[in-house]
């Protein structure tokens, strides 16, 4: 149920308002700016949730006149989205936490603090571990920008759990905004990197050299029966791949046969690259026979 992109979205959405609804409670018997801080975060991953849901419904739509390509650049979007709001939020931390050290806050009921804090890291480790399998299982961009937000509250809460408990055993309420600054400073980080992948898919970046590899070891399989490939060409939009390439014929083969070629190079990729839409421009070769080792009938004659 939640190993599809919609199911695990449902899943974040479902487990982040029952964050909320936990930290606001704590946050206001207690005080503390860091819990706010966490409560915060965990609002922003609510809206990071609905955008993502969003985002993959459209996304999924097959291509239209208006979107010949798809709409998988929606999930870039949703994205680099996400990491604005994360910006957003750890700018807001740091704000609230200078206020805090100003103005010489204290904290009560820490021990209820350390207690939420301490919910909040169990189910965001197994969450994000979770988002991040369906990511990779579905080559989401949306959902993995959603696991690396998620996995950011494991630190952060965890900073804090660690926070309280001094403040619990010293009394240094001073600690408590300190801290809070800290795990800020980690999310602005969290950020950026969480901007730069959807940004790539945006600008038109080419594929990783991983995922370029398999493309030509595909193509190295009809090494008998092509001459050679070049103008390889490659793009991500979200979890959709677009791959286009010239693929240079032997002299005698067949119009039939350079398309029985094209198809099985395209459905070999895509089983490799799921979502993967590939073009191939097939031409004739250019008579430079020592560096080729597919077999033709002037290489039999020569």
């Amino acid at each position: 149920m939640f190993a599809t992109k919609a199911g695990a979205t449902k899943l974040l959405i479902g487990v982040v308002v029952g964050l909320i609804i936990l930290k606001v409670i704590v946050s206001w018997l207690t005080g503390s700016i860091s819990i706010v801080a966490q409560a915060a975060d965990s609002l922003l991953d609510l809206f990071a949730g609905i955008i993502t849901f969003s985002a993959i419904r459209i996304a999924a739509k097959p291509a239209d006149a208006e979107h010949p390509y798809g709409h998988g650049k929606v999930e870039d979007i949703a994205g680099a989205g996400q990491g604005i709001l994360i910006l957003i939020a750890g700018g807001l931390i740091i704000y609230s936490a200078i206020g805090r050290i100003t103005e010489g806050s204290v904290i009560e009921l820490a021990g209820a603090g350390v207690a939420v804090m301490a919910v909040s890291i169990v189910v965001s480790v197994f969450l994000s571990r979770h988002l991040l399998k369906v990511s990779r299982a579905t080559g989401s961009i949306a959902l993995e920008a959603n696991a690396r937000n998620i996995a950011t509250d494991v630190y952060s809460a965890s900073a804090v759990l660690v926070g309280l408990v001094i403040v619990r055993f010293t009394g240094l309420n001073i600690v408590d905004p300190i801290l809070a600054i800290v795990v800020a400073v980690y999310i602005l980080k969290v950020a950026v990197d969480t901007i730069r992948k959807p940004i790539s898919g945006l600008i038109d970046e080419k594929l990783p050299p991983s995922q370029e590899a398999i493309i030509e070891d595909c193509l190295r399989k009809h090494s008998r029966e092509v001459s050679g490939f070049h103008a390889l060409r490659t793009r991500r939009a979200g979890s959709q791949t677009y791959i286009d390439l010239h693929l240079v014929m032997t002299r005698d083969i067949s119009l039939e046969q350079a398309h029985h070629i094209c198809d099985e190079v395209e459905v070999e990729i895509r089983s490799v690259l799921h979502e993967a839409s590939v073009i191939i421009h097939a031409e004739p070769c250019d008579n430079e026979c020592e560096q080729c080792a597919a077999i033709c009938s002037k290489r039999r004659n020569s």
